[in-house]
């Protein structure tokens, strides 16, 4: 069950309609995203498996699905992703003459057969559902035996001093709130998962103005989705007063931190029997 308070659970409605508006944007302020991503494939070269199917959750615009295909040149990519623009996206990338395919579904409820898939990689997206139990467990349905998980997320201490400043302002949720590495570790296990491992580091953009955190955090979608947030539109007064709170953690060099705190995890599928795979590929639906 999720730590996560009522205020700060996610409408998935208000968050998908972000995802599919900043489809566009979303590379030009992508670049923690692309950092945090390009460990994570990095990491894979510890790993020895050779995929024939790679799931690419949360696709975004396909910068992770496109470094697969280049990785496993043998292998079927798959982009799944809950906003159709951002499959959209996804599709126009290639690497030579392959291309990944792209499937619009919610990661609650993959549109794949049981044991169907040999990895699952997941760039950022976690931290976008209220409850990763029901997440994992979907995960390790459609993962054949020895197949892998591996992901990053965000953490507890992400945008921290935003939260903050905004806690000097008023009492609604304006930052989501996110589990820690114990939480997730512990979701793995409940979901079924082996040998689950799990770390953190911290990441600090800098901006010279407030405004550029808010401008990024736009075009890359992630809009406010708590239900607990203020309805209606923002009062200048407000976010002026934010501005002003967030004015004590400029540092010397005259800059703005915004910390991310990246938790990065793997574990390995359940074990069952082989009598029971199905057949290796099923027809997709591609967007």
């Amino acid at each position: 069950m999720s730590s996560i308070d009522a205020a700060h659970l996610l409408d998935k409605r208000k968050t998908r309609l972000g995802f599919e508006r900043a489809a566009h944007t979303y590379d030009e302020a992508a670049v923690l995203q692309r950092e945090i991503g390009q460990e994570l494939l990095e990491r894979l070269d510890w790993v020895k498996l050779v995929p024939e199917r790679v799931l690419d959750l949360g696709c975004g615009t396909g910068m992770i699905a496109e470094a697969l295909l280049k990785r496993y040149p043998k292998a079927e990519v798959i982009g799944v992703d809950i906003a159709a623009s951002m499959v959209a996206q996804t599709l126009k990338r290639r690497h030579w003459w392959r291309k990944p395919l792209g499937v619009c579904a919610d990661v609650h409820a993959l549109p794949f057969v049981d044991q169907s898939c040999d990895m699952l990689i997941s760039n950022v997206m976690l931290q976008w559902c209220n409850d990763l139990v029901p997440v994992f467990k979907e995960c390790a349905r459609v993962l054949r035996p020895e197949g892998l998980l591996t992901f990053a997320t965000f953490g507890p201490d992400t945008l921290k001093e935003l939260r903050a400043s905004w806690g000097q302002v008023d009492g609604y949720p304006h930052v989501s709130q996110f589990v820690d590495m114990h939480e997730i570790g512990d979701a793995l296990v409940a979901a079924g998962f082996r040998d689950p491992v799990v770390d953190r580091e911290d990441k600090v953009l800098t901006y010279s103005e407030v405004k550029g955190l808010l401008h990024d955090l736009k075009a890359l979608g992630a809009n406010n989705a708590t239900q607990g947030r203020a309805k209606g539109l923002m009062g200048k007064q407000r976010l002026q007063a934010m501005y002003q709170a967030y004015e004590s953690f400029r540092r010397a060099d005259g800059q703005l931190p915004a910390t991310y705190e990246v938790i990065f995890g793997h574990a390995w599928a359940p074990i069952r029997s082989p009598s029971v795979l199905p057949e290796r590929y099923i027809p997709l639906k591609v967007v």
